[in-house]
């Protein structure tokens, strides 16, 4: 099964936060959900075929543990999705740096000077 696809259901990453704080039973790990425990060995195998958890015998009991190098490629994604910024072309800030300029001077020429000329506005009799 595909990581990702194991990780879609809630449940799922519920049990794998469950588990990385360390081993544990079937048992224990049904106890903290309001479905059975066949139910929740159905979400534990699956996060064994997807490569998330481990399983070992030990007498009756199963014990999952967490396979933290089956999250690699979760981690790969998330590296690469973090990494990448969208892209912004070098002529996007020309128009926001022709405008910083031409307000500036505007400003220097002084308040009456009639908006967007850069020249003092003409009086009207």
């Amino acid at each position: 099964m595909d990581p990702f696809v194991a990780l879609a259901d809630p449940i799922r990453r519920d049990l794998l936060r469950a588990l990385a704080s360390g081993p544990a039973r079937v048992v224990d790990l049904a106890a903290r959900y309001p479905i059975s425990r066949p139910a929740v060995s159905k979400h534990l195998r699956l996060l064994t075929e997807a490569g998330l958890a481990t399983v070992e015998d030990r007498g009756r009991e199963r014990h999952y543990a967490l396979a933290r190098p089956g999250l690699a490629p979760v981690r790969a994604l998330l590296d690469e999705l973090a990494g990448q910024r969208p892209p912004v072309p070098e002529s996007a800030f020309d128009a926001l740096d022709l405008e910083v300029r031409r307000t500036v001077h505007e400003r220097r020429a002084g308040t009456d000077a009639a908006p967007g000329t850069g020249r003092p506005q003409e009086e009207s009799a």
